[in-house]
C-alpha cells in the first residue's frame, strides 16, 4: 500500500507544465579550503537522493557550535527558466512557520503578557462555549480537540465558500468539538488561527510585523517574509509537485490566507534561517530557560506523550532528541540541543520530504546517531550497489553496507519509498526485489506485505500477489485495499 504523502498545507491549485523534465542535481562551486571526505559524502548523498526523488533544487546549511560549518546550494530554482539555486534564493518552508509563531508566544510569556496553562478563553471574546477551556499549550501542540479550518482531505477551507476566509471562520466555529481538550494529538490548523489572534491582541500589532519585528530584525533576516503565489517575491524559487506516476511536473500555486499565515507562509534561505536559530540559541530571541521550555516535550491528559513541544514537532528517541520545523513534505530543519547540532534542508518539491534525509546528515557529525538513525544512508549505498551489480542477493549486499559504515538497517517507509519509485518507472522485478527485502527485515509490517503484493500483481505474478495481500490482511484486517485486489485477483 503506497503511503500517502503529508498534504502540501494549505489552499493550492495545480497547473501542469507541458513537458516532463529531468533534473540534474548539480552543487554550486564550493568556495574556500577543499571539502572534507565527509563532506564530500554529504554531497554524493544528497545528490543520490535528488535523483531518486526528483527534487529539482535543494538547499543545505549546518550548524554546530553555534557557527555555520557547511552550506551547499543543489540543482535549480526554476524548471521553466533553468535558473540554479544559489545562497539568494528563497523557499517557501510551509508549516515550519509554526516554529515561528512558537517562539512568537513565548516571547510574550516572557513579557508577562501569556500564560501557557491559561484557557484561550481568557484572552479572546466570541468563541464558541466548547472551544473557550482550550489552553494555550493545547494550541500549540495540536492537543486541543478543535475542529479544522481547513479540510485536510481537499486541500480547501472548510464552508461553502472555499475561497472565502470570513465565510470559512464562520462556517468552523459552527462544528462539533472532534475531542476534549488534551485528549488526543490531531494536526490543525485551527490552533494557529488563534495562536495569531492571541499574538496580535497580547503584542498590539499584526502577527507579519511582529514576527519581522521581533524575529526577522532581530536575527538578521532582511530578505525573509511572508507571502504566496500573488505576492512578488524577489528570488523566489518556484515550486513543483511531481505529476502522478513520476512523470513530469507539475507548478504548484501556493495561497496562503493572511489570517493563517502563523501556520504557514514564511520565504527564506538556509543562509537566514541558520542566522534565527543561532540567535534563538544565543540568547538573542529568548531567555535560555524560554527556548528549553519552547522545546520541553509535551503530553496528553493520561500522560502519554504528544508529538509536538511548543510549535516544534519532536523527534522521539533514546537519545539524541531533536525537535523540529517542518513544512509541506519539502523544507524542514532540526535542532539537536544536547549534541549542540542543528541542519537545514530547503527544497522547492512538495512531497520530497528532505526531512527524512537530515538524521541522516546529522549522523556524519553524532557517530551515535550514525548507529542509530543510519538506514537512509545504508538505502542510498545499497542503491548504489544495485545500480552497479544488481538486484539479486540484496540481503546479502545490505548486511556486508552496514558492517562496513556501521549503520543501522533501512526504515520500513525507506524500502517501500524505493519499491515504489522503481515501480512507478516500471522496472518491476527491481521493485519485487526491494519490496522482498522489506518483508525479510519487517516481517510483521502489514504494509510491506500489501506493497509486495501489488509488485508482484504488476509483474504478473498472481499467485504470489495473493499470497501476500493475505499475509497483509491477517496483520491488519482493515486493510481495504488488500480486499479489492484479492476480489479482483478471485475474479481473473
Amino acid at each position: 500500500m503506497k503511503p500517502r504523502l503529508p498534504s502540501v498545507l494549505l489552499v493550492m491549485a495545480l497547473a501542469a507544465i507541458a513537458a516532463p523534465v529531468t533534473v540534474a542535481a548539480t552543487a554550486a562551486p564550493a568556495s574556500g579550503p577543499k571539502a572534507s571526505p565527509a563532506e564530500q559524502e554529504i554531497a554524493a548523498f544528497l545528490r543520490s537522493e535528488m535523483q531518486e526523488r526528483q527534487i529539482p533544487g535543494l538547499q543545505l546549511a549546518v550548524i554546530r557550535g553555534g557557527k555555520v560549518v557547511l552550506k551547499h546550494n543543489f540543482g535549480l530554482a526554476s524548471l521553466q527558466y533553468q535558473v540554479p539555486v544559489t545562497d539568494a534564493s528563497l523557499f517557501s518552508i510551509n508549516s515550519a512557520t509554526k516554529a515561528f509563531a512558537g517562539v512568537a508566544v513565548m516571547q510574550l510569556v516572557q513579557q508577562g503578557k501569556i500564560d501557557l496553562a491559561a484557557p484561550i478563553g481568557q484572552y479572546l471574546t466570541g468563541l464558541p462555549p466548547a472551544w473557550q477551556a482550550v489552553t494555550v499549550t493545547q494550541l500549540l501542540n495540536h492537543t486541543s480537540g478543535l475542529p479544522d479550518v481547513l479540510d485536510q482531505r481537499s486541500g480547501k477551507l472548510v464552508g461553502p465558500q472555499p475561497d472565502d476566509a470570513d465565510a470559512a471562520w464562520t462556517a468552523v466555529r459552527a462544528l462539533p468539538v472532534e475531542a476534549r481538550p488534551g485528549q488526543r494529538f490531531r494536526y490543525n490548523q485551527t490552533n494557529y488561527v488563534l495562536l495569531a489572534q492571541l499574538i496580535e491582541q497580547q503584542s498590539g500589532q499584526p502577527f507579519v510585523s511582529f514576527i519581522q519585528h521581533r524575529q526577522f530584525d532581530v536575527a538578521g533576516m532582511p530578505h525573509s517574509g511572508f507571502g504566496d503565489a500573488k505576492d512578488v517575491v524577489a528570488n523566489k524559487a518556484s515550486s513543483y509537485v511531481l505529476n502522478r506516476g513520476g512523470n513530469g511536473y507539475r507548478n504548484v500555486i501556493e495561497d496562503f490566507p493572511v489570517f493563517m499565515r502563523a501556520g504557514a507562509g514564511i520565504n527564506s534561505n538556509v543562509g537566514e534561517l541558520t542566522n534565527w536559530l543561532i540567535a534563538l540559541q544565543s540568547g538573542r530571541l529568548l531567555a535560555p530557560a524560554s527556548v528549553e521550555r519552547l522545546w520541553q516535550p509535551t503530553s496528553l491528559n493520561d500522560g502519554k506523550p504528544a508529538p509536538w513541544a511548543l510549535g516544534w514537532p519532536t523527534i522521539g528517541r533514546d537519545g539524541h532528541r531533536a525537535v523540529a520545523g517542518i513544512g509541506g513534505a519539502r523544507s524542514a530543519f532540526y535542532v539537536y540541543p544536547d549534541d549542540d547540532l542543528a541542519i537545514i534542508i530547503l527544497s522547492n518539491l512538495a512531497g520530497g520530504q528532505p526531512e527524512q534525509l537530515i538524521d541522516t546528515i546529522a549522523g556524519f557529525y553524532i557517530p551515535a546517531l550514525r548507529q542509530q538513525r543510519g538506514g537512509a544512508y545504508a538505502a542510498h549505498l545499497l542503491r548504489n550497489s544495485a545500480a552497479s551489480g544488481g538486484f539479486d542477493g540484496l540481503d546479502k549486499k545490505l548486511a556486508a553496507i552496514r558492517r562496513q559504515h556501521g549503520l543501522s538497517a533501512p526504515t520500513e517507509d525507506d524500502l517501500n519509498a524505493w519499491g515504489y519509485r522503481l515501480l512507478g518507472r516500471q522496472q518491476l522485478k527491481q521493485a519485487v526485489a526491494v519490496f522482498q527485502l522489506g518483508v525479510q527485515l519487517y516481517p510483521q509490517g502489514a504494509n510491506g506485505h500489501d506493497s509486495l503484493a501489488e509488485a508482484y500483481e504488476a509483474d504478473g505474478a498472481s499467485a504470489s500477489a495473493i499470497t501476500h495481500y493475505r499475509r497483509s490482511l491477517e496483520l491488519d484486517p482493515g486493510n481495504k485495499h488488500a480486499v479489492a485486489r484479492l476480489r479482483v485477483l478471485a475474479a481473473d
